[in-house]
């Protein structure tokens, strides 16, 4: 996942300040989890659960990457789609609900171990297994939107 927000950040870095912020926070996820989940290099003792601390402050980064695209970046990328023709538009119009199930998943996750405890905490594997595969669909289709935003940028240029 590291290897493809890098590729993100090839392909679109530069472009736009607020797409650049946004790509650093997805790495910033992505690294954050793999510490949660015991994920190499962040291997941790497998008897022992990562500390609510931890797990409070992944929620924080989560909710702030969800929050962002939603209320700027989708934003901002619809704007210039429109911008571009119908058609671009309606792509971006199509891939923005798809990413809504991976927003519910994050939020349900984060409602669930946000303020959590240790006894809370019996499902969380499972939990962190379900959310990363809707966040892995979510950067595909956000990539799609950006894609589909420089493809359209560049013919216009």
């Amino acid at each position: 996942m590291l290897k493809k927000v890098e590729l993100a950040q090839q392909q679109w870095g530069g472009s736009n300040q607020l797409i650049d912020a946004w790509l650093n926070k997805r790495q910033e996820l992505i690294v954050n989890y793999c510490q949660i989940a015991g994920i190499a290099p962040f291997e941790q003792n497998i008897q022992q659960l990562p500390a609510g601390q931890d797990i409070s402050e992944f929620c924080n980064r989560l909710v702030d990457y969800v929050s962002t695209g939603h209320f700027e970046i989708y934003r901002e990328v619809v704007s210039q789609c429109e911008i571009h023709g119908k058609e671009s538009l309606n792509y971006a119009e199509e891939l923005i609900p798809k990413i809504s199930y991976s927003t519910d998943i994050s939020l349900e996750f984060t409602d669930k171990y946000a303020d959590t405890n240790d006894t809370e905490m019996v499902d969380l594997d499972a939990h962190l297994s379900t959310l990363i595969e809707g966040l892995e669909q979510r950067f595909e289709l956000e990539d799609l939107l950006l894609s589909n935003l420089h493809e359209k940028h560049h013919q216009s240029v």
